[in-house]
């Protein structure tokens, strides 16, 4: 019943177009996530390699204290084979790529155990295996079970569908395709219902397989089927062959499979490319290791977030100048040579003007606004990286506006975007700048500079591509131009 509720809850998301919130995910996060879940799955698989027996635990350093504090356990024989196994999968990975390591490693393990009975002398193995398939049927819809699975079904979607687009997304840009998160959903819904059909539990996309598919050399969906029908075969005829498969020997492939996800030369390159990236991969990857993948992956979906609001809410501003001979205006701190116009200060805000930055906004034009010396005490805000405005960005402008006429200094805008344009009319503001408003930032410097006003007719200038309202008055006050 679980499985078939969260396959259901997969669904509707899907058909509901929300994977658009695995976009949260960024990449340097996602490494960080990534080398953790590797690290824990890889080192789950030690106690195997060592044949000793150990409690499970929820967090990663209570595993490693617990591996530890086992090891005067360990088995020489499991150990040997274990290294053994790890050799070979490296010398064929390196040597042989083409070979199927895995499948040399499962066939000479099973023949070790048996020709030098190994079982006998304390090698773990895999034993009796199930040969029946599960039935096909319902489950009891009660009502209060619903009702009483339905959080822990909201949760297990979430994680689980996290971890699956989080693996996926690795696996994506390692070989150049992409990834429909929609259709993931979908997918996953779909196998979840399938699972719930048949008894099985709540399923997801897991690093640990995945990592052992692609090591295996499966590029498309038909290794899925491939593997299908290799396991229903198995069942029907292999699991005697099977029983006597080294624990051990599993453990090697799945430790060789993830070890690769731990991605080194990414991190050097995410650092050289932008240190602040490293914020989100550290928390990312320690939250992971100290809380679990599952929790992990909830954190760094957080962290991603904190990331782009912590850039949002700073947005990267410029003091522009003249360069000479061109009508282009450049920030002076990367060119120096760059003029700044006498009582003319232009500002360029490179973000979207909203609720996230409104204050910090506020008090650097304001700010600026105070330094402007000698007349004609104007400052033009090149308008070109903003993409978007909000309530509150508007709001904030409208302050701006007022602070620095209480100073003498009039504020312009140049280069003023589509969908920016149709929220100042709205609001009112752009009625309220009447003709400061420029198409580029040189035709506002030229305009100041020769004490006229900005093209009435906005359209022919490509400043709007309406009629201003009142445009063929003289005057229009605000209130008549927000009540038309």
């Amino acid at each position: 019943l679980l499985a078939l509720m969260v396959g259901a809850i997969h669904i509707g998301l899907g058909v509901g177009r929300l994977g658009i919130f695995v976009n949260f995910l960024s990449h340097s996060v996602l490494v960080g996530f990534t080398a953790a879940a590797a690290i824990i799955i890889g080192f789950s698989q030690v106690k195997h390699l060592f044949g000793v027996s150990t409690d499970r635990k929820d967090r990663f350093y209570e595993t490693v204290l617990e591996v530890l504090g086992n090891l005067s356990g360990t088995n020489t024989e499991t150990l040997v084979l274990g290294a053994v196994a790890l050799l070979a999968l490296v010398v064929l990975r390196t040597y042989a790529n083409r070979v199927p390591g895995a499948i040399v490693v499962v066939v000479g393990s099973i023949l070790a155990v048996e020709l030098f009975d190994l079982e006998s002398r304390g090698v773990k193995v895999v034993g009796d295996i199930p040969d029946s398939l599960p039935a096909f049927g319902l489950p009891d819809f009660d009502g209060s079970l619903i009702s009483s699975l339905a959080a822990t079904a909201a949760v297990i979607t979430l994680v689980g569908f996290m971890e699956s687009i989080a693996v996926s997304k690795v696996y994506a840009r390692r070989h150049r395709y992409e990834v429909d998160a929609n259709k993931e959903l979908i997918g996953l819904g779909g196998a979840n219902i399938a699972a719930g059909l048949f008894g099985g539990y709540p399923v997801t996309g897991g690093f640990s397989r995945t990592a052992v598919n692609d090591t295996a050399g499966a590029r498309t969906p038909f290794a899925s089927i491939v593997t299908a029908g290799v396991v229903l075969g198995t069942i029907a005829f292999l699991t005697p062959l099977l029983e006597s498969l080294p624990n051990a020997a599993l453990g090697a492939i799945i430790i060789m499979a993830v070890v690769g996800l731990v991605d080194v030369a990414e991190m050097r390159h995410i650092a050289a490319v932008k240190a602040s990236d490293l914020i989100g991969l550290g928390v990312a990857f320690t939250a992971t290791l100290v809380l679990g993948i599952e929790l992990g992956i909830l954190v760094a979906v957080v962290a991603s977030m904190l990331v782009v609001f912590a850039r949002m809410s700073k947005p990267h501003t410029a003091v522009l100048g003249h360069v000479s001979g061109t009508t282009s205006y450049r920030n002076v701190d990367r060119f120096p040579e760059a003029e700044v116009v006498d009582g003319i200060l232009i500002l360029r805000i490179d973000a979207a003007l909203s609720f996230v930055n409104a204050v910090y906004v506020k008090k650097l034009l304001v700010g600026y606004g105070e330094s402007i010396g000698a007349d004609p005490r104007v400052m033009v805000l090149d308008a070109s990286g903003i993409n978007d405005v909000d309530a509150a960005g508007v709001a904030v402008l409208d302050e701006v506006i007022s602070d620095l006429e209480s100073r003498n200094v009039a504020l312009h805008l140049s280069d003023v975007k589509g969908p920016v344009r149709d929220v100042l009319r709205r609001s009112g503001t752009w009625a309220r700048l009447g003709d400061r408003v420029h198409t580029s930032t040189n035709d506002a410097v030229v305009a100041i500079g020769q004490q006229r006003s900005a093209p009435t007719d906005q359209r022919k200038f490509g400043i709007d591509e309406r009629t201003p309202v009142g445009a063929d008055s003289p005057e229009v006050s605000r209130e008549e131009c927000l009540g038309s």
